[in-house]
């Protein structure tokens, strides 16, 4: 594709310049104009790349889980004690309540300290449990067999889990 456009800029330049002359004369400046119009464009390019501004400090990180097979209820309940608090204080907190929802909470909070300091390079021991919410996962429905032949139907409830951790100023 290069060679293309060269052709087309040796071809356009010369007959605007010299329209008189024959076809003999703009071969001959074909070979030696395009070696020099290379090097412009590659600068030009460069420069380019180079402009490019660069990112905002990210200030946040997040962990989300997904399905969490607990009622969104009970992970509600334990996640009220953690939010707000330093992350090594949530840990602790989530190492002595004694819940069932507190080890995904806890897995959770670890691995959005782990996202923070190594992908976006925050201080571990500057950051806090900042936002954490409880939401309504995939429900599972399934049937209990009663009485006379018919059914009744359960609900098994699943939670989705989001944290995101800041760094204190």
């Amino acid at each position: 594709m290069a060679e293309t456009e060269k052709k087309t800029v040796a071809k356009k330049a010369p007959a605007k310049k010299e329209a008189p002359k024959k076809e003999a004369a703009p071969k001959k400046e074909k070979a030696v104009k395009a070696p020099k119009e290379e090097a412009p464009t590659k600068e030009k390019k460069a420069k380019k790349v180079e402009a490019v501004p660069e990112k905002p400090k990210v200030t946040e990180a997040r962990c989300f889980v997904r399905d969490v097979r607990i009622t969104p209820r009970k992970v509600r309940y334990v996640a009220d004690y953690v939010r707000g608090k330093d992350v090594k204080v949530a840990l602790g907190i989530l190492a002595r309540v004694n819940k069932v929802a507190a080890k995904p909470i806890a897995k959770a909070i670890a691995s959005a300290s782990a996202n923070a300091t190594n992908n976006f390079g925050m201080d571990g021991s500057k950051l806090y449990v900042a936002e954490i919410q409880v939401g309504d996962g995939l429900k599972i429905k399934r049937y209990i067999p009663r009485a006379k032949g018919s059914a009744s139907g359960i609900v098994k409830r699943n939670a989705n889990l989001t944290v995101v951790v800041k760094e204190r100023e």
